[in-house]
Protein backbone atom coordinates (compact mmCIF):
# COMPACT_ATOMS: atom_id res chain seq x y z
CA UNK A 1 0.00 0.00 0.00
CA UNK A 2 1.30 3.44 -0.90
CA UNK A 3 2.20 5.36 2.24
CA UNK A 4 0.37 8.69 2.64
CA UNK A 5 3.38 10.94 3.24
CA UNK A 6 6.45 9.37 1.62
CA UNK A 7 4.35 8.16 -1.36
CA UNK A 8 6.21 4.82 -1.62
CA UNK A 9 4.97 1.25 -1.27
CA UNK A 10 6.22 -2.31 -0.65
CA UNK A 11 7.13 -2.83 -4.30
CA UNK A 12 10.26 -0.77 -3.61
CA UNK A 13 11.94 -3.85 -2.10
CA UNK A 14 14.82 -1.98 -0.46
CA UNK A 15 16.08 -2.69 3.08
CA UNK A 16 18.57 0.18 3.54
CA UNK A 17 17.88 3.92 3.63
CA UNK A 18 19.94 7.08 3.99
CA UNK A 19 17.93 9.91 5.51
CA UNK A 20 19.17 13.46 4.94
CA UNK A 21 17.05 16.33 6.19
CA UNK A 22 17.41 18.65 3.20
CA UNK A 23 15.76 17.50 -0.05
CA UNK A 24 18.69 19.09 -1.92
CA UNK A 25 21.06 16.72 -0.15
CA UNK A 26 19.40 13.85 -1.97
CA UNK A 27 21.16 15.12 -5.11
CA UNK A 28 24.53 14.84 -3.38
CA UNK A 29 23.78 11.26 -2.33
CA UNK A 30 22.47 10.51 -5.81
CA UNK A 31 25.90 11.37 -7.26
CA UNK A 32 27.38 8.36 -5.41
CA UNK A 33 24.80 5.86 -6.69
CA UNK A 34 24.73 3.68 -9.77
CA UNK A 35 21.57 3.83 -11.89
CA UNK A 36 19.84 6.42 -9.67
CA UNK A 37 16.13 6.90 -10.22
CA UNK A 38 13.82 9.52 -8.80
CA UNK A 39 10.85 7.98 -7.02
CA UNK A 40 8.61 10.53 -5.31
CA UNK A 41 8.54 14.06 -3.93
CA UNK A 42 5.68 14.72 -1.55
CA UNK A 43 5.91 17.47 1.08
CA UNK A 44 9.43 17.24 2.54
CA UNK A 45 9.92 13.63 1.46
CA UNK A 46 11.97 13.38 -1.73
CA UNK A 47 13.21 9.89 -2.59
CA UNK A 48 15.73 8.35 -4.98
CA UNK A 49 16.81 4.74 -5.37
CA UNK A 50 20.10 3.42 -6.69
CA UNK A 51 22.88 0.92 -6.07
CA UNK A 52 26.17 1.27 -4.23
CA UNK A 53 28.71 -1.53 -4.59
CA UNK A 54 25.93 -3.91 -5.52
CA UNK A 55 23.59 -2.96 -2.67
CA UNK A 56 20.19 -1.36 -3.30
CA UNK A 57 19.89 1.91 -1.38
CA UNK A 58 17.09 4.40 -0.84
CA UNK A 59 17.90 8.06 -0.20
CA UNK A 60 14.98 10.03 1.20
CA UNK A 61 14.82 13.49 2.74
CA UNK A 62 12.91 13.96 5.99
CA UNK A 63 12.74 17.73 6.39
CA UNK A 64 13.49 19.38 9.73
CA UNK A 65 12.55 18.11 13.16
CA UNK A 66 11.73 14.91 14.96
CA UNK A 67 8.08 14.79 13.92
CA UNK A 68 8.97 14.54 10.23
CA UNK A 69 11.61 11.89 10.94
CA UNK A 70 9.09 9.93 12.99
CA UNK A 71 6.64 9.82 10.09
CA UNK A 72 9.46 8.68 7.79
CA UNK A 73 10.48 5.86 10.13
CA UNK A 74 6.92 4.59 10.52
CA UNK A 75 6.17 4.60 6.81
CA UNK A 76 9.55 3.22 5.74
CA UNK A 77 9.11 0.38 8.21
CA UNK A 78 5.71 -0.32 6.69
CA UNK A 79 7.24 -0.84 3.23
CA UNK A 80 10.10 -3.09 4.33
CA UNK A 81 13.05 -0.81 5.13
CA UNK A 82 15.01 -2.44 7.95
CA UNK A 83 17.94 -0.08 8.52
CA UNK A 84 18.19 3.72 8.32
CA UNK A 85 21.10 6.11 8.76
CA UNK A 86 20.51 9.80 9.26
CA UNK A 87 22.98 11.82 7.16
CA UNK A 88 22.49 15.16 8.83
CA UNK A 89 24.16 18.25 10.22
CA UNK A 90 24.69 19.63 13.69
CA UNK A 91 26.33 22.32 15.74
CA UNK A 92 29.28 21.33 17.92
CA UNK A 93 28.96 21.52 21.68
CA UNK A 94 32.66 20.96 22.36
CA UNK A 95 35.77 22.84 21.35
CA UNK A 96 38.07 20.82 19.16
CA UNK A 97 35.32 19.57 16.84
CA UNK A 98 36.15 21.22 13.55
CA UNK A 99 33.92 22.30 10.70
CA UNK A 100 33.25 19.25 8.57
CA UNK A 101 34.15 16.80 11.33
CA UNK A 102 31.63 14.01 11.73
CA UNK A 103 29.81 13.13 14.92
CA UNK A 104 28.77 9.49 15.01
CA UNK A 105 25.86 9.41 17.44
CA UNK A 106 25.92 6.51 19.87
CA UNK A 107 23.07 7.99 21.91
CA UNK A 108 20.93 11.12 22.09
CA UNK A 109 19.45 13.35 24.77
CA UNK A 110 15.70 13.23 24.16
CA UNK A 111 14.91 16.92 24.40
CA UNK A 112 12.59 16.77 21.40
CA UNK A 113 8.83 16.47 21.28
CA UNK A 114 8.42 13.55 18.87
CA UNK A 115 10.16 10.86 20.90
CA UNK A 116 8.30 11.96 24.04
CA UNK A 117 5.02 11.31 22.26
CA UNK A 118 6.02 7.63 22.11
CA UNK A 119 7.81 6.94 25.37
CA UNK A 120 8.71 8.66 28.66
CA UNK A 121 12.13 10.27 28.96
CA UNK A 122 13.49 7.45 31.10
CA UNK A 123 13.66 5.32 27.93
CA UNK A 124 17.06 5.79 26.22
CA UNK A 125 17.71 6.80 22.62
CA UNK A 126 20.65 4.75 21.40
CA UNK A 127 21.97 3.57 18.05
CA UNK A 128 21.70 0.00 16.86
CA UNK A 129 24.96 -1.58 17.93
CA UNK A 130 25.60 -3.53 14.73
CA UNK A 131 24.89 -0.56 12.49
CA UNK A 132 26.95 1.71 14.74
CA UNK A 133 29.86 -0.73 14.51
CA UNK A 134 29.62 -0.70 10.70
CA UNK A 135 29.68 3.11 10.71
CA UNK A 136 32.70 3.33 13.01
CA UNK A 137 34.57 0.74 10.92
CA UNK A 138 33.76 2.63 7.72
CA UNK A 139 34.80 6.01 9.14
CA UNK A 140 38.11 4.59 10.36
CA UNK A 141 38.77 2.84 7.03
CA UNK A 142 38.08 6.03 5.06
CA UNK A 143 40.28 8.10 7.37
CA UNK A 144 37.73 10.88 7.85
CA UNK A 145 37.78 13.05 11.00
CA UNK A 146 35.06 11.86 13.36
CA UNK A 147 33.99 11.85 16.99
CA UNK A 148 31.72 9.26 18.62
CA UNK A 149 29.36 10.09 21.46
CA UNK A 150 26.11 11.66 22.58
CA UNK A 151 24.08 14.29 20.71
CA UNK A 152 21.47 16.66 22.12
CA UNK A 153 18.26 16.61 20.06
CA UNK A 154 16.26 19.76 20.67
CA UNK A 155 12.97 21.17 19.42
CA UNK A 156 13.88 24.63 18.07
CA UNK A 157 16.85 26.73 17.03
CA UNK A 158 15.42 29.99 18.24
CA UNK A 159 13.96 29.57 21.72
CA UNK A 160 15.02 32.16 24.29
CA UNK A 161 17.27 29.92 26.41
CA UNK A 162 19.15 28.25 23.54
CA UNK A 163 22.59 29.47 24.63
CA UNK A 164 22.07 28.40 28.23
CA UNK A 165 20.82 24.97 27.15
CA UNK A 166 23.82 24.47 24.88
CA UNK A 167 26.22 25.46 27.66
CA UNK A 168 24.56 23.03 30.06
CA UNK A 169 24.85 20.04 27.75
CA UNK A 170 28.37 21.00 26.74
CA UNK A 171 29.40 20.75 30.39
CA UNK A 172 27.91 17.24 30.45
CA UNK A 173 30.17 16.12 27.62
CA UNK A 174 27.56 16.08 24.86
CA UNK A 175 29.26 16.48 21.47
CA UNK A 176 26.72 18.24 19.26
CA UNK A 177 23.14 19.38 18.80
CA UNK A 178 20.58 18.49 16.15
CA UNK A 179 16.80 18.15 15.95
CA UNK A 180 16.26 14.62 14.65
CA UNK A 181 18.58 11.94 16.05
CA UNK A 182 16.61 11.22 19.23
CA UNK A 183 13.37 10.64 17.33
CA UNK A 184 15.06 8.41 14.76
CA UNK A 185 16.82 6.28 17.36
CA UNK A 186 13.84 6.01 19.70
CA UNK A 187 11.15 5.27 17.13
CA UNK A 188 13.45 3.06 15.09
CA UNK A 189 14.20 0.99 18.19
CA UNK A 190 10.52 0.77 19.08
CA UNK A 191 9.58 -0.38 15.58
CA UNK A 192 12.41 -2.90 15.19
CA UNK A 193 14.38 -0.87 12.63
CA UNK A 194 18.15 -0.61 12.88
CA UNK A 195 18.85 3.12 13.19
CA UNK A 196 21.92 5.31 13.49
CA UNK A 197 22.91 8.93 12.89
CA UNK A 198 25.95 10.60 11.33
CA UNK A 199 26.15 14.37 11.76
CA UNK A 200 28.34 16.78 9.82
CA UNK A 201 29.43 19.63 12.08
CA UNK A 202 28.52 22.95 10.47
CA UNK A 203 28.83 25.25 13.51
CA UNK A 204 31.89 25.65 15.73
CA UNK A 205 31.08 25.70 19.42
CA UNK A 206 30.35 29.30 20.43
CA UNK A 207 29.82 30.54 16.86
CA UNK A 208 26.61 32.13 15.60
CA UNK A 209 24.29 29.38 14.37
CA UNK A 210 22.48 31.46 11.75
CA UNK A 211 25.71 32.64 10.12
CA UNK A 212 27.27 29.17 10.16
CA UNK A 213 24.22 27.43 8.72
CA UNK A 214 24.12 30.08 6.00
CA UNK A 215 27.72 29.28 5.10
CA UNK A 216 26.85 25.58 4.97
CA UNK A 217 23.90 26.21 2.65
CA UNK A 218 26.22 28.20 0.39
CA UNK A 219 28.66 25.28 0.13
CA UNK A 220 31.52 26.40 2.36
CA UNK A 221 34.43 24.06 1.64
CA UNK A 222 34.96 22.39 5.04
CA UNK A 223 31.31 21.65 5.64
CA UNK A 224 30.77 20.53 2.04
CA UNK A 225 33.65 18.10 2.52
CA UNK A 226 32.03 16.91 5.75
CA UNK A 227 28.77 16.26 3.95
CA UNK A 228 30.57 14.13 1.35
CA UNK A 229 32.36 12.26 4.13
CA UNK A 230 29.08 11.56 5.92
CA UNK A 231 27.53 10.18 2.73
CA UNK A 232 30.56 8.00 2.00
CA UNK A 233 30.65 6.63 5.54
CA UNK A 234 26.91 5.87 5.52
CA UNK A 235 27.09 4.07 2.17
CA UNK A 236 30.13 2.03 3.21
CA UNK A 237 28.35 1.14 6.45
CA UNK A 238 25.36 -0.14 4.48
CA UNK A 239 27.66 -2.35 2.43
CA UNK A 240 29.19 -3.74 5.62
CA UNK A 241 25.77 -4.33 7.17
CA UNK A 242 24.46 -6.04 4.05
CA UNK A 243 27.39 -8.46 4.15
CA UNK A 244 26.88 -9.37 7.82
CA UNK A 245 24.46 -11.80 9.35
CA UNK A 246 21.46 -9.65 10.17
Amino acid sequence: MKQPHIALDESLGIKYALLPGDPARVDRIKAFLEDPRELAYNREYRSVRGRYKGVDVLAMSTGMGGCSVGIAVEELRNIGVRAAIRVGSCGALQKGIGLGDLIVVSGAVRDDGASKAYLPNIYPAYADIRLLSCILDAAAALGVPFHEGVAHSHESFYHDEADEVSAYWSKKGVLGADMESAALLTIGRLRGMRAASILNNVVLYGADTADAVGDYANGASATARGERDAIRVALEAVVRLSGSRE
